[in-house]
């Protein structure tokens, strides 16, 4: 990954958590979908990985 896209992340995370602090502060439901979906969409990035990922393990070769 780019030292650009690394900084989108950052900013992006830190951004996430600043709004979560306001919105406790604040005493305010987030209007985020719950944990559950959120860990689903995690295991759809991760598939989405798998195969790319076991073609290039399989084509250098299993060591």
């Amino acid at each position: 990954m780019g030292t650009n896209n690394m900084k989108a992340y950052l900013i992006s995370l830190v951004a996430g958590v600043v709004v979560g602090l306001i919105y406790s502060v604040m005493q305010v439901k987030s209007p985020a979908p719950p944990t559950v979906a959120l860990v689903g969409l995690l295991g759809m990035l991760a598939g989405e990985h798998v195969i790319p990922f076991v073609r290039t393990w399989l084509s250098v070769g299993i060591h």
